[in-house]
């Protein structure tokens, strides 16, 4: 414990050593019983003013200022509308669910039969560059 430490923990906690960090208090308290002149000057600063913070009081709030607060508050939407909006998101999870239970139908049945879809039959508006088909789109 050096005699900056001390200082910023009494500066930051109070005279208390009650309110020290846990982990600290033990060595602050014995480097306070090697050094009690400067401990004690410390310490006297740091009482003066733990004492007029402990005699500070805040008036609890007026009953009009209370109420101002709460009038100016936002209104919370009905229970019908967030019932509402619940379904809307039940029924965009479903049908999300029913696309991905098609695709995954569509691609078992084509492992289940072994035959994949045959794409050089399969009209011009279907074909793209990786499919390899025969489709020259350059002359148009």
């Amino acid at each position: 414990m050096t005699p900056e430490r001390f200082r910023t923990i009494v500066d930051a906690y109070g005279a208390d050593p009650r309110r020290w960090p846990d982990e600290e208090r033990a060595a602050a308290e014995s480097w306070a019983d090697l050094h009690r002149i400067e401990a004690d000057a410390m310490l006297a600063e740091s009482a003066n003013l733990d004492a007029w913070l402990a005699d500070h009081t805040v008036a609890p709030p007026e009953r009009a200022l209370i109420e101002r607060v709460v009038a100016a508050a936002p209104n919370r939407r009905p229970v019908k509308h967030r019932v509402r909006l619940w379904w809307q998101g039940a029924a965009f999870a479903g049908i999300g669910l029913a696309g991905g239970l098609a695709g995954a139908f569509a691609v078992s049945f084509f492992v289940m039969t072994g035959q994949p879809p045959q794409t050089h039959d399969s009209p011009s508006y279907l074909a793209s560059s990786f499919d390899g088909s025969g489709v020259d789109w350059s002359g148009e």
